[in-house]
């Protein structure tokens, strides 16, 4: 969280927020959110989870926008955590803070636990399930009326341009990514192929119970390609439980991964061939983007060890070109076409 919004948030914020819910946050659990405040808290002992989110980070507007489209979502039978209206009945709270605000929300909290990378479990069949909510929420955004939502394009978020965060020392990633978006931008935006999507859908951002997977975070919700919701999750697995391979060995991996994720994904969505050959360009993407939310958000100088190891593995790979995976896309598809 940036210095200037840690100054401003306080446990008699938090405590504010939670009573205009109906809340107590007496006990209040920290969920260590990344870019807002994401608390537990109890209402006649059950569990919820409270969201405080800066106005520098996202409009009213913005967060409102995403709850509705959660609920609808979840009205539609998706396992997505349902939005809880105030003590007012309203989805967002507005709580001043000097002349800024936070938005505060309440969802339900979702069923289950997280899996774990080294856990048994984190394979093929949860890849699979994993691929389906993905297919069931691009089917849902194809349906789904956005007269009354106000989120971002993709190219319009604040990571487009790397040259605010990063030093004259990457201009070639600079450049590299300029170059990217403009082969990014370039590309077909219909509604069969471009809409609202998640946009991190990793393995941090679902509980699994039962062997059904329920998705939560929709904070990053924006209008992209939906293959985009395809590469995060191949992306992440390959560099948080393989990123110490050799580019062969990711690969072989980063295959076994989308054989599955795809099967589900083409149970519940239809995406045309040339959207999986295009992955390459949404996983660079990815690279670009991580290693500027580094330089924007974490003291570099002060990260952990693990921290600037990742942060050097992304450096390397884009002065050196090298992708986070290479396949044959187009003879993957074909194959997971011909099993179905």
């Amino acid at each position: 969280m940036e210095q200037s919004v840690e100054r401003l948030f306080s446990h008699e914020l938090l405590t504010e927020a939670a009573s205009r819910f109906g809340t107590d946050a007496a006990q209040a659990k920290n969920l260590n959110g990344f870019e807002n405040y994401v608390y537990e808290v109890s209402k006649n002992g059950v569990p919820y989870v409270l969201r405080l989110t800066h106005s520098s980070h996202r409009t009213k507007t913005e967060v409102e926008s995403e709850l509705l489209w959660i609920n609808d979502l979840h009205s539609r039978g998706i396992n997505v955590s349902l939005v809880n209206e105030s003590v007012d009945g309203d989805l967002v709270v507005e709580i001043p803070a000097e002349d800024t605000y936070f938005y505060a929300c309440l969802f339900n909290k979702a069923p289950g636990s997280l899996i774990k990378m080294d856990d048994p479990a984190f394979d093929v069949p949860l890849f699979e399930k994993w691929g389906e909510i993905t297919g069931e929420l691009h089917t849902a955004a194809k349906d789904f009326d956005t007269a009354r939502i106000d989120r971002p394009h993709w190219y319009e978020d604040d990571l487009i341009e790397l040259a605010k965060y990063l030093s004259e020392d990457d201009q070639h990633i600079i450049e590299g990514n300029r170059d990217l978006v403009g082969r990014i931008r370039q590309l077909p935006t219909d509604q069969q192929v471009y809409g609202l999507i998640h946009s991190d859908i990793h393995m941090g951002n679902f509980f699994v119970d039962e062997g059904e997977l329920h998705l939560f975070d929709f904070d990053d919700t924006m209008y992209f390609h939906y293959v985009s919701d395809i590469a995060i999750p191949l992306y992440y697995t390959i560099l948080w439980k393989h990123n110490h391979l050799s580019l062969e060995e990711r690969s072989e991996q980063g295959e076994k991964f989308l054989k599955a994720f795809l099967s589900g994904y083409m149970r519940k969505s239809n995406i045309d061939q040339e959207w999986i050959e295009r992955l390459p360009l949404f996983l660079k993407m990815r690279d670009y983007t991580l290693y500027g939310v580094f330089h924007k958000q974490v003291d570099l100088e002060q990260a952990s060890e693990r921290e600037q190891a990742l942060v050097s593995s992304l450096r390397e790979r884009l002065l050196k070109e090298e992708p986070i995976v290479e396949m044959d896309f187009a003879r993957i598809y074909d194959e997971v076409k011909g099993v179905r």
